[in-house]
């Protein structure tokens, strides 16, 4: 269940508690007039079962209600309530199926933003990510994907070409691109200075490393095991279940890849910088790809959920 706090003018409640009493999954009703002063209006209380809830938000949006007053939304973690059950028994389909579009334009909005930490935490990444490849280590490895913050604008990317939201997808692709330019630029400096003080050193960088020599050697795997993360990155975002996203963030060589050819690169070692390169475009390639399509799927799949469910409701007692 969420919860549902909503600030509305005086003259708009009653349509606003008429529309969250038609919602089928709806529970806990709480109108408190005069309650706000920022701004004016009636404090509106509700909770609303997840599978309800992203067509009871458009529904608020059409009567303005975000631009007059506020909608905010809450998980709830733990509800004792007969009149809960009941909603969501009542409501249509799983809530795990179910999408929050304004929730992930509003968490991708806010993971694609261009910031001093976000750039900050991919050019750690990456450096962290260089030292495991020229040391052969694939703990480093690991822990630079678990600590990269690039699947953000990866996924503002893919839920904004399903939401056909351009600002978004520019924003998005700007974050993809500044961040790791800036994070290989600033490795490319940072391999130099280990290499003067004789911590890096080409023969590492050349050596057979078979704990890490997938990184430059892309192959169809690469693309396959991008694929299936984008699913699962996917899936962990639109069903609130953000551990998987560890999963996901260790599954992709995107940091790795970058690292690899920043190093490569300051050594002139192009043969290994190009095939980074590469391995780095098949995994934000495939991530793309298998988001967008898992959006679109589940998007499909919710429509008709909810075209079910309506002809349910509109059958008659015999139909039934």
């Amino acid at each position: 269940m969420l919860h549902l706090r909503l600030i509305v003018p005086a003259d708009r409640t009653t349509a606003v508690v008429r529309l969250v009493e038609n919602t089928v999954g709806t529970a806990h009703l709480a109108v408190l007039p005069g309650a706000a002063r920022d701004p004016e209006g009636d404090l509106v209380l509700c909770d609303v079962a997840r599978e309800s809830c992203d067509e009871l938000i458009a529904d608020l949006r059409t009567l303005g209600i975000d631009e007059s007053g506020s909608i905010a939304v809450e998980d709830i973690h733990l509800s004792l309530s007969r009149r809960a059950d009941r909603a969501e028994a009542e409501a249509p389909g799983e809530g795990a199926d179910a999408v929050l579009w304004e929730h992930l334009e509003d968490a991708t909005h806010e993971e694609s933003t261009l910031s001093a930490t976000y750039l900050a935490f991919m050019s750690v990444a990456t450096m962290i990510a260089a030292c495991g490849v020229v040391l052969d280590n694939a703990i480093l490895i690991v822990g630079a994907m678990a600590v990269g913050p690039e699947f953000g604008p990866l996924a503002g990317l893919f839920t904004a070409l399903v939401q056909r939201a351009p600002k978004l997808a520019a924003r998005s692709l700007l974050a993809l691109l500044i961040g790791f330019a800036t994070a290989m630029s600033v490795t490319v400096g940072f391999s130099q200075l280990m290499t003067g003080l004789d911590l890096f050193s080409a023969a590492a960088l050349e050596a057979p490393r078979p704990n890490t020599n997938f990184i430059y050697q892309p192959d169809a795997f690469s693309f396959v095991v991008a694929i299936l993360a984008g699913v699962a990155g996917t899936l962990s975002l639109t069903s609130a279940k953000s551990g998987a996203l560890v999963g996901v963030a260790i599954s992709v060589t995107t940091i790795p890849a970058a690292a690899n050819a920043a190093v490569a690169f300051s050594y002139s070692e192009y043969r290994q910088a190009w095939g980074s390169t590469e391995q780095l475009l098949l995994n934000l390639l495939g991530i793309t790809v298998a988001g967008t399509l898992t959006l679109l799927a589940q998007k499909l799949f919710w429509a008709r959920q909810k075209t079910k469910a309506a002809t349910r409701g509109a059958a008659g007692p015999g139909e039934r």
